[in-house]
């Protein structure tokens, strides 16, 4: 037989087993309601056919032997004897029998496959990749297991969205019975295998950009771990040269199958061209005027051909498997989702023939849009193509996974790293399954190497695909991505110049964010909810970033540490809404934070204002940790002095007082007396007006005796420390007030308190110590004398009170605040300045000034304090000089000399006010000590008297030097005459200080100068050639103290009487000064205007008499 004669017979037998076929497969179909295991079967017959139709079809001579074909068509045969037998039954038959027709139909379709392996691959030429095709087919219907429902229960599961828990389940039956087999073991361990051989590789190698022509590059030899990565099953490949295909003519009987279109051409159709035509086709007008879609490359890209990037990857394209001409709808030219068939037997889309028939307003003239035949609206579900179709997009899908896997371990060129991430993105768009494929696969992993990718494209399209990938109603994907990409990568992406990576970058923490482990990772990675917040607030420079920022951190909120960084961030409202609206266990959390958080100055009241209702509910619940949280959050506010006034608003002051005063310990396990008193003592040191402020229901204010009386009790009873430390700074505060500060002296008296106050100046605890000495400090001018007793029968008290540290910067608050209590306590206090006279003391003292002056700017900030403590104590030693040790102290450390020292050697105007004051004490005297020489006894000398002939020098007397004011002998240690210790300049230069208590401290040492008991004239005569009375009218013109004005006019008036006319001009001769005296008369006191008056009347401003007027 020739081969013509051989291809004619084939024909002819493959037209009559396309026909049989067809019949079975729709006597299958009008059963699927019996059991859904007969589709299965019309799918395998439908493959079948399909496969025929390729052999008839080719262009090659294909030549397969008859005995093949009548093999096939013994099988049809059987399967319409099973089919017949079930359609007798009418589906009454027991459960046996049905199993037994199963059983038979599984036969038959493995019968099918054996005949099919027996089709050699080298029969079809160039039609190679027909031949791999039959002999996958072949592989499988005799693997096939009718009843199982495997493949309906993958199939369904791809269009229900696989969830994570069936995954394992899916790919094991992939493994089984897909066309080209995923290999689990080259999956995520293969994976991993990979990347601890490839450990030392921190980063993916620069890949050529487009522009260098990568087309043409081929790949070399793989290096031996890459291989075992990249190795694929060795598949043939099938031919890509099928432009030279074209189609014989079909048989009658082809033209009877319905289900699928008279042509099957490969997806690239543009490369085949049609040959002859069956009559049915030739009936054919006009085609509809509906725009053609083949050309979409999304469309093809999705399920036809690779991208020319990716095809050039040996041993990959062999895995595509084309689609099929009866795939693709003639309406719109792509592949079908949903075809129905209509009543001329065509197969389209269902949207788009939906969309044909409303193109007609009657619906009798309605025609076919490809045979231009009349039909109805009438439409039929082809559920055979539309499994198989659905069946070849998971294969192939799970193909193009391996090859965008192949190319991504690779690293080639920009342009395939690319192409395969959108291929990845296209496969995995809304398709939970093959997500779940590319997660097993170990792509994920391959990505986070491609985030330091330099190039700007295959960022975008790297985060497309993890947007894509994280888009899932499971958290299973974005759980892994979180798990395995470097979050802090994807951050930095936000700061990107390239808006659409910045953009996209966003979409993806958008998506997980829905996920709370990924919500954790987002937030712990550096800087993370700084940069959302930031792109937040810049709205008018990116609306997109803007508002898909706050929806990020809107998700964030599900992790509380998250809402506390937000805080940090400058983003309060998250932190506030759920302290306000939260759960009681959350508004813990967020009080918490609140003590965590540094808050800028400007949003303290606002946190204030929003916060302090919700903590104040929190104070009043029975939670011990709510409490505790709210009353640490509560205390932090409340040292913003400006919040103060809120928190008196919401009615704190009474709440706080009810928690110190009525609650017991034993009632309140937390103790919240403490906190209470903390919060308490901070808004008293805001300085609000508080004298007002209510405490309780029966009208008690804060500066009340119930108050206070409970403050002094709680503190005499020996409190813990750190309640005793804010009541005494409660205590402080009221002093401020008299009214309340009278109070506090009353009830000290009444309690007999002064002496559980001083004893807390001996607690080891510096800061209670501290405070207690600060408030016995405001106590000294109310009761001064009785602090003084009190304290020297306390035990090492007063001497413990002056401690010399080593160096100058180790002043501490204590030492100055100790020494400034021995300086305010009354000076005349004889029994305090006795106990304090003791060497060392007086050593100490005198070494701590000389350690202060010397050290220059390196000293302690209360450096000051101390000094102007410690020299306030040797002032007090100059009051009671009239006890010998006093006398005897002030000689032997030469106090005067010490004084004069300091007036100038200081910056501190208090030291200098001290220090005057100390020399006005020494000062006055001077008189009683200053003495006139005694004359020597000569009666005993001149019996020793020697020959002039032996005298070896004049024997001149030495005179003794009389001091001209003090009239005697003089000296700045024995007498502390100012004239001898050169104080006088000194003081004179305190009169041009604007300090007005050192001018009058310095005028007060000036005026000893002009006592009665001195020679006035001759210290008249030395004050005016130093220049005293301009520097005296200066100090009136400049001050205006009562007290100051009283010792000026009294110098004054001493130059005019004393002086004569000489000083009386050059007094009379200053305008300011008779101003100055008119103002005193008419405004000052008694005295001043009584001296006024007198110097007036000594310059002749006003008449003699006007006294003695009545």
């Amino acid at each position: 037989m020739s081969t013509r004669e051989d291809i004619g017979t084939s024909d002819t037998l493959i037209g009559s087993l396309l026909g049989s076929i067809s019949e079975v497969i729709r006597s299958l179909e009008s059963l699927q309601a019996e059991t859904e295991k007969f589709l299965e079967c019309a799918c395998y017959f439908y493959r079948v056919s399909v496969v025929l139709m390729e052999i008839q079809t080719a262009e090659s001579n294909v030549i397969c032997s008859i005995d093949i074909f009548e093999s096939l068509s013994e099988s049809i045969d059987a399967a319409k004897d099973l089919v017949e037998k079930s359609q007798e039954s009418n589906g009454h038959e027991p459960t046996t029998d049905l199993r037994s027709i199963e059983a038979g139909f599984e036969g038959v379709v493995k019968q099918m496959g054996e005949t099919l392996q027996s089709i050699s691959e080298s029969t079809f030429d160039e039609e190679e990749y027909i031949g791999v095709v039959i002999q996958s087919l072949s592989n499988e219907m005799q693997n096939a297991n009718i009843g199982d429902g495997s493949k309906s229960e993958m199939i369904q599961n791809e269009q229900q969205n696989f969830s994570a828990k069936d995954t394992p389940e899916i790919v094991s039956e992939q493994i089984e019975t897909d066309l080209y087999p995923t290999d689990p073991e080259f999956s995520y361990e293969s994976y991993m295998m990979y990347s601890e051989s490839q450990s030392q590789m921190t980063e993916i190698p620069d890949i050529p950009s487009q522009s260098t022509n990568v087309s043409s590059q081929r790949y070399g030899n793989l290096s031996e771990s890459q291989s075992q990565i990249t190795e694929i099953p060795d598949i043939p490949s099938q031919s890509t040269n099928v432009s030279s295909q074209r189609y014989g003519n079909l048989s009658e009987s082809q033209s009877q199958i319905t289900e699928i279109p008279d042509t099957l051409r490969h997806s690239t159709s543009s490369h085949r061209k049609y040959g002859n035509l069956s009559e049915s086709q030739s009936q054919i007008t006009e085609l509809p005027d509906i725009p053609s879609q083949s050309t979409n490359a999304s469309s093809q890209r999705k399920y036809g051909n690779l991208s020319e990037s990716l095809s050039m990857l040996p041993q990959v394209t062999q895995f595509m498997e084309p689609p099929y001409q009866a795939f693709i709808c003639p309406l719109t030219k792509e592949i079908m989702e949903d075809p129905v068939t209509t009543e001329t037997g065509v197969t389209c889309e269902r949207k788009a023939v939906t969309e044909w028939f409303e193109r007609f307003a009657n619906s009798d003239e309605i025609s076919c849009p490809v045979t231009g035949q009349k039909l109805t609206t009438e439409l039929t579900v082809n559920v055979v193509l539309k499994t198989i179709i659905q069946e070849w997009k998971v294969r192939n899908e799970a193909a193009r996974i391996k090859v965008a896997h192949a190319a991504l371990s690779l690293g080639g060129s920009e342009s395939m790293v690319i192409d395969a991430l959108r291929d990845l993105q296209m496969t995995c768009e809304g398709k939970e399954y093959n997500k779940v494929q590319v997660r097993e696969a170990g792509i994920i992993q391959l990505l986070d190497r491609y985030l330091t990718y330099r190039s700007k494209d295959v960022r975008y399209e790297l985060l497309q695909l993890l947007r894509t990938l994280a888009d899932e109603d499971a958290d299973d994907g974005k759980e892994m991505i979180v798990k395995t990409i470097t979050m802090s990568r994807i951050i930095k992406f936000l700061g990107s110049s390239h808006q659409p990576v910045r953009h996209v970058a966003l979409a993806l923490l958008l998506e997980l964010s829905k996920s709370q482990h990924a919500c954790e990772k987002i937030g712990s990675a550096t800087g993370a909810i700084l940069m959302l917040v930031t792109a937040k607030y810049n709205r008018e420079l990116d609306a997109f970033a803007s508002e898909t920022s706050d929806q990020i951190l809107r998700n964030l909120e599900k992790c509380p540490e998250n809402i506390k960084q937000m805080a940090e961030s400058g983003l309060l409202e998250p932190l506030l809404g759920h302290l306000a609206e939260g759960s009681e266990e959350t508004q813990v959390a967020m009080a918490a934070y609140l003590v965590e958080i540094d808050i800028g100055h400007e949003k303290k009241t606002y946190v204030a204002e929003k916060a302090c209702p919700a903590l104040i509910g929190l104070v009043k619940c029975e939670n011990i940790d709510a409490r505790r949280a709210a009353f640490k959050a509560l205390a932090h506010i409340s040292l913003y002095h400006p919040n103060n006034q809120i928190l008196v608003e919401v009615g704190i002051i009474k709440i706080m007082v009810e928690e110190m005063f009525t609650k017991r310990v034993f009632s309140d396990l937390m103790n919240s007396r403490n906190e209470a008193a903390t919060i308490l003592a901070n808004i008293l040191e805001s300085g609000l007006e508080h004298e007002t402020f209510e405490v309780n229901t029966h009208g008690h204010t804060l500066g009340s005796d119930y108050f206070v009386y409970n403050i002094i009790h709680m503190l005499k009873n020996s409190s813990p420390d750190d309640l005793n430390i804010d009541l005494i700074r409660i205590l402080l505060s009221l002093s401020k007030s008299p009214k309340a500060m009278a109070t506090i002296v009353s009830v000290i008296k009444e309690t007999d308190a002064s002496f559980a106050m001083i004893e807390l100046i001996n607690n080891p605890h510096e800061e209670l110590g501290v405070g207690a000495l600060k408030l016995l400090i405001a106590l000294t001018p109310y009761i001064g004398h009785t602090l003084s007793e009190r304290l020297c029968k306390t035990r090492g008290q007063p001497e413990n009170l002056i401690q010399c540290p080593i160096e100058a910067n180790q002043i501490t608050e204590k030492h100055a605040v100790s020494a400034k209590l021995l300086a305010k306590l009354p000076h005349q206090n004889l029994t305090l300045n006795l106990a304090l006279v003791n060497e060392s003391i007086v050593s100490k003292i005198l070494h701590a000034i000389h350690l202060i002056q010397r050290s220059g700017t390196r000293t302690s900030r209360y450096a000051t304090d101390f000094l102007e403590g410690l020299v306030g104590i040797l002032v007090r030693f100059t009051t009671t000089l009239y006890e010998p040790q006093m006398m005897y102290l002030a000689r032997n450390h030469d106090l005067t000399s010490v004084f004069v020292d300091l007036l100038m050697k200081t910056s501190s105007d208090q030291v200098q006010r001290l220090s005057a004051t100390g020399l006005e004490n020494l000062s006055s005297t001077t008189m009683t000590l200053s003495r006139p020489p005694q004359p020597r006894s000569t009666k005993f000398m001149g019996s020793l008297s020697m020959p002039r002939s032996f005298s070896l020098r004049s024997s001149k007397k030495k005179q003794i030097e009389i001091c001209a004011i003090h009239k005697g002998v003089c000296s700045a240690k024995s007498t502390f005459c100012l004239v001898e210790a050169n104080a006088i300049t000194k003081l004179l230069a305190c009169l041009q200080s604007d300090k007005v208590e050192v001018v009058e401290s310095a005028l007060a040492a000036i005026c000893t100068l002009l006592d009665d008991k001195v020679d006035v004239e001759k210290s008249l005569s030395m004050l005016s050639e130093m220049n005293a009375v301009q520097l005296i009218l200066n100090a009136v013109k400049e001050h205006k103290k009562e007290s100051l004005l009283q010792k000026a006019f009294w110098m004054i008036d001493k130059f005019i009487i004393r002086g004569g006319d000489k000083y009386a001009s050059d007094i009379s001769q200053d305008r300011m000064l008779s101003g100055m005296l008119v103002s005193a008369f008419h405004r000052g006191d008694g005295n001043t205007r009584q001296m006024a008056e007198n110097i007036l009347r000594r310059l002749e401003k006003m008449p003699s008499f006007s006294t003695y007027i009545t």
